[in-house]
């Protein structure tokens, strides 16, 4: 039964995994345009500007690869990944030592709940306040010179300290993380919840700030748009697990 705690996949039911993957990458689209690439666009773009110095008049595929920022997308999907399975495993301890399987349920409600304050503003302020985000001063001093030169395993080891940033889309993601009720699908959801922020930081990294303005409202309203469904989405396999 410990065991069901590492990897089990179907806590949640046939196609439960499934559904919350593709909800939680949903839920990475919605939030890379709307959140992430405001709250992490100025690492992004500082990364971006050392990468086009050390890379200009290289070839076009050089370049372009030097604007995905692969290391540091890597390290970002460590870092989640990492705190997926913890979150995960942590919640299939708890129901196995409880016996109690709406906790998984619980934790889609929450999640939910966390979903809808992304999409709406009024919903938010009844929320708790997040500290802002901020790293520990030990690890502020690392950032400039990790920011400077973002290549191999400085990029990757960038990704890993930022996704240590408090953030309520983060919180949100790891309830629906942890609702999987395993340590190796709450890691597979929180990497699905990564792929998806990767288009809108991408498009930071090539565009700068030019995304923002030209296409910040449309990305919002959409955002907005897929946070509800994210949030119907997530109740209803609570409900379904009620059932």
């Amino acid at each position: 039964m410990l065991a069901d705690c590492l990897h089990d996949l179907a806590a949640l039911g046939p196609g439960g995994l499934a559904t919350l993957l593709g909800t939680l990458f949903l839920a990475g689209l919605a939030g890379g345009a709307t959140h992430c690439a405001t709250m992490c666009g100025p690492f992004v773009l500082a990364q971006s500007a050392a990468l086009a110095d050390r890379n200009a008049g290289g070839p076009l595929l050089r370049r372009l690869a030097g604007a995905a920022l692969l290391p540091y997308q890597a390290g970002r999907m460590l870092g989640y990944a990492t705190l997926g399975a913890l979150a995960g495993g942590s919640a299939g301890l708890l129901m196995l030592a409880s016996g109690l399987r709406f906790v998984l349920a619980g934790l889609l409600l929450l999640a939910a709940l966390l979903m809808l304050g992304q999409a709406s503003t009024r919903l938010a302020q009844w929320l708790p306040r997040l500290p802002k985000p901020r790293l520990p001063r030990v690890l502020e001093r690392r950032l400039g010179a990790l920011l400077a030169a973002p290549t191999g395993w400085r990029g990757v080891l960038l990704g890993l300290l930022l996704s240590a940033l408090p953030c309520g889309l983060l919180y949100a993601a790891l309830a629906a993380a942890a609702s999987s009720g395993s340590a190796l699908a709450g890691a597979m959801a929180m990497a699905a919840f990564v792929l998806g922020t990767v288009p809108a930081l991408g498009a930071v990294a090539l565009l700068g700030q030019l995304f923002g303005r030209r296409h910040g409202p449309a990305m919002r309203l959409a955002g907005v748009g897929l946070f509800l469904l994210n949030a119907a989405v997530l109740a209803a396999m609570a409900w379904r697990l009620l059932a």
